[in-house]
C-alpha cells in the first residue's frame, strides 16, 4: 500500500538532485525507482540524464533504450539519445531519432517546454547539418562513377533530390474518380505526343484571335466561382473565387462547342480539332483560354480524374511570369511550347509578373489508357453524373 507513494517521493528527490547538479545522489535515487517501478519511463530518462552527468556513456544508452521501450513518442527521450549519440562521435545514427523528434513535434497543439523547444531547434539545425554533408558525400561519389547532373536522366535527378529530402513525393489524388495503374508522372515531355508540332506550329494564329478576344468586353469569365465544389480552394478562402483575375474564355465548356467564341476563334477551334482530346458527352473536353493577371497565385488542389492530362500551350507570358508546380516539379511556361501534367497531383500556379499571363488550356486522355478503357471511363462518368443529376 505504501509502494507508490514511496516511489513518488523517490522519484521527486531524484529529479531535485539531478536540478542540484548531485548526478551521484541522482543515480542512486533512479536506480531505486526502476527497481521498484521498472515500467516507470521517466525514471529511466532520469537515470540516463544521470549517467551521461557522471560520464557513464554505454549505461545512459541503455538507459535511455529502456525509456524508448516504454515510450517511443517521448520527445525528450528522442532528444536525449540523439544528443547523446551525436557527443558519443556517431551523427549518422544519431540522425534517425533527430528526425522523429522533429516529426512527433510537428502534431503537437500544446505549448512546448523551453527545454524541449531548444533541444528541437538543435535538432532542426543538426538534421540540416547531415542532409547537406550526405548529399556532398552522395554527389561526389556518383560523379567519381561518371554521374553528370545536366547530362543524366530527368527521373534518375528526380529520384536523387527525394532521397536528400530536396523534394517530397506526391501521388495522384483525383477529388473525383480514380483509376489504378497509371504511372505517377508529374508532367509529359511534349516530344512524346505526335500532333504537339502541328498544335504548336499555330501559335502565332492563335495569338492573333486571343488578342481580338481580350479587346471585346466580357469575354472572360471566372474561372472558379462559389458554387463549383473544388473545396481545396473554396475552403481557403482564395480571393480567386468569383473573380477573373483567374478568368477562363471557353472554346469546348463540358464537352460543347462555344459556338460564339468558336465563331471568333476558328484558327484555334481547327488546331484543337487535330488534338486527341477526350470526348465524354456532357462533360469533356473542355478547351479555354486561361488568364492569369498579374500578382495572382492559384492555390494547390487537385483535378477530378486522373485518367486524362491537362495541356498548356502558353500564348501570351511576361517576362519574370512565374511558374506552373505540379507535385515536386516547377516548370516555368515558355510561348508557343506545350506543357502537360496530371492535374489529379496536388498543382498550384504564380503570375509573379506586372502583365497577365494566358495560356490555351484543355484536356487529353492519358495515353496508357487502352481504347477500350477510354470507352469504359466514358461510359462510367456518363453514368456518375446521369445519377448524379437524378434529383
Amino acid at each position: 500500500m505504501t509502494q507508490v507513494p514511496q516511489t513518488g517521493l523517490l522519484l521527486q528527490q531524484a529529479i531535485k538532485a539531478l536540478q542540484q547538479g548531485q548526478p551521484q545522489q541522482a543515480l542512486q535515487l533512479f536506480e531505486s525507482v526502476t527497481i521498484q517501478a521498472p515500467e516507470l519511463g521517466q525514471a529511466w530518462l532520469g537515470l540516463a540524464f544521470a549517467r551521461a552527468n557522471l560520464q557513464q556513456d554505454a549505461q545512459a544508452l541503455e538507459a535511455i533504450e529502456r525509456c524508448l521501450a516504454l515510450e517511443p513518442r517521448n520527445l525528450r527521450a528522442l532528444l536525449f539519445k540523439a544528443d547523446h549519440l551525436s557527443r558519443l562521435g556517431q551523427p549518422r545514427r544519431s540522425l534517425p531519432f533527430y528526425e522523429a523528434a522533429l516529426k512527433l513535434a510537428v502534431n503537437l497543439n500544446s505549448e512546448i517546454p523551453g527545454d524541449i523547444r531548444q533541444g528541437l531547434e538543435r535538432a532542426q539545425s543538426m538534421a540540416e547539418r547531415f542532409n547537406l554533408e550526405y548529399a556532398d558525400f552522395l554527389l561526389g561519389k556518383l560523379k567519381e562513377k561518371g554521374y553528370q547532373p545536366s547530362q543524366s536522366s530527368t527521373r534518375f535527378n528526380h529520384s536523387l533530390d527525394i532521397s536528400m529530402g530536396r523534394k517530397q513525393i506526391y501521388h495522384q489524388q483525383p477529388n473525383r474518380y480514380y483509376f489504378p495503374g497509371l504511372p505517377q508522372r508529374q508532367f509529359y515531355e511534349r516530344e512524346e505526343f505526335f500532333w504537339i508540332e502541328e498544335l504548336e506550329a499555330a501559335t502565332e494564329t492563335i495569338r492573333s484571335e486571343l488578342e481580338a478576344l481580350l479587346k471585346a468586353d466580357k469575354a472572360f469569365a471566372p474561372y472558379l466561382s462559389s458554387d463549383q465544389d473544388i473545396p481545396e480552394i473554396n475552403q481557403a478562402g482564395s480571393k480567386i473565387v468569383n473573380n477573373t483575375d483567374w478568368g477562363a474564355c471557353y472554346l469546348w465548356e463540358y464537352g460543347k462547342l462555344h459556338e460564339e467564341n468558336a465563331r471568333r476563334c476558328p484558327g484555334t477551334v481547327a488546331a484543337l480539332e487535330k488534338v486527341p482530346m477526350a470526348h465524354i458527352p456532357g462533360q469533356m473536353p473542355i478547351a479555354l483560354f486561361s488568364r492569369l493577371a498579374a500578382h495572382t497565385h492559384i492555390p494547390p488542389h487537385h483535378g477530378m480524374l486522373n485518367t486524362r492530362l491537362i495541356c498548356h500551350l502558353p500564348i501570351i507570358v511576361p517576362n519574370n511570369c512565374g511558374a506552373l508546380r505540379c507535385g515536386s516539379e516547377e516548370r516555368p511556361w515558355q510561348e508557343g511550347k506545350t506543357l502537360i501534367f496530371d492535374d489529379s497531383i496536388e498543382h498550384e500556379a504564380w503570375n509573379r509578373s506586372d502583365q497577365e499571363r494566358v495560356v490555351l488550356l484543355f484536356d487529353i486522355w492519358r495515353p496508357e489508357l487502352t481504347e477500350e478503357e477510354r470507352q469504359l471511363v466514358s461510359a462510367l462518368l456518363q453514368v456518375t453524373k446521369e445519377y448524379e443529376e437524378g434529383d
